[in-house]
């Protein structure tokens, strides 16, 4: 089974300036078979100033409507990545990827869509109402927000859908230079009688808490972080934080087995299993640290381990013994695991 720990090269084979500081490439994956869903994502690997660095992505593209892969980075202030991706690489260039990963997706129902998105948080959302609307019947609404009318992205692209699916799509636009900051009368005047809608949400984490905090009805939610924020712990799987200075737990190992690599060090009480591989010297692959990339993911082949958060895993991959260590902690005194 493909983990975000097997990475694949990719030819970029066109670039599209979307705006000053957004670009969309369009990947060529190498080898073929690169299938994905609408709202997925995949964890790029490049090297900036001799470190190696990995980031998640979203697709612009979905399979339903496009032939071409396309992921879409806005570039962000100190952002290594981001900048590096915008400045640095021209077409033809190769780019190592994972296989796509990610829950942001779409059930099957035909009840209304709601889209919410911040900024680039279009990206996802962009791609979801393209599957929806070419897939299923549903209606499908967007209530995009940007700063000002400039760092608008995929104007075009949903205009055009407009007119394809027409009485289908409804995209209404709030541009904080015009209207100030979106606020919960105005979600919910968005919503009106689609209070039972699933809504996708995607944007910066204060966007997306508000509209989380201000959607009525008792639609279901699903939104898509990258990072940053508090991971959301469901009561039943509640953990500790860790200490400050834990103790050993006595009789308790962690075996940890990287590549080539194998060490098998004291358990240490609520520590996660990525802490306890850098505990051991090692240098796993992570990125976000929330619990919403799967850049950290590995399989317990021994003992047994609860996460503190999982916006990534499907039961199917939890139950074949699959694991986000950033977010695992060991529920039996030894555990081992396997990073692919």
């Amino acid at each position: 089974m493909p983990t975000p720990s097997l990475f694949r090269r990719a030819t970029v084979t066109r670039i599209v300036r979307e705006n000053a500081d957004t670009r969309t490439f369009v990947l060529a994956p190498h080898g073929g078979g690169f299938s994905y869903r609408a709202g997925q994502f995949c964890t790029f690997r490049v090297e900036v100033d001799g470190r190696v660095l990995l980031r998640s992505y979203s697709m612009s593209s979905a399979p339903e409507t496009d032939g071409e892969l396309m992921t879409t980075v806005k570039r962000v202030p100190d952002g290594k990545v981001s900048n590096w991706l915008n400045d640095h690489v021209s077409e033809g260039d190769e780019l190592d990827l994972t296989e796509p990963r990610g829950t942001f997706c779409l059930r099957e129902t035909e009840i209304p869509l709601l889209g919410f998105s911040g900024g680039s948080g279009i990206t996802p959302v962009l791609s979801l109402a393209k599957s929806a609307l070419a897939g299923t019947g549903r209606r499908v609404r967007l209530l995009c927000a940007d700063r000002t009318r400039d760092m608008v992205l995929f104007d075009s692209v949903l205009s055009g859908l407009i007119e394809r699916y027409p009485g289908r799509l409804t995209v209404v636009r709030h541009l904080d230079a015009e209207k100030g900051l979106l606020d919960p009368a105005g979600i919910k005047e968005f919503v009106g009688a689609d209070g039972e809608a699933d809504a996708y949400v995607c944007g910066p984490e204060p966007f997306m808490a508000l509209v989380e905090s201000a959607l009525p009805g008792g639609g279901q939610v699903f939104s898509e972080r990258f990072g940053g924020a508090a991971p959301r712990r469901p009561a039943a799987e509640s953990v500790p934080a860790p200490t400050s200075a834990p103790a050993a737990e006595p009789g308790g190992t962690i075996t940890i087995r990287l590549g080539t690599q194998r060490v098998a060090v004291p358990r240490h009480p609520d520590e996660t299993l990525l802490q306890t591989a850098r505990r051991a010297g090692l240098a796993p692959p992570f990125s976000c640290e929330a619990g919403n990339c799967a850049t950290c993911m590995a399989r317990v082949t021994e003992g047994s381990v609860t996460m503190r958060a999982n916006d990534v895993l499907t039961e199917d991959e939890v139950a074949e013994g699959y694991v986000l260590t950033c977010q695992g902690v060991p529920k039996t005194p030894s555990v081992t695991v396997e990073y692919e």
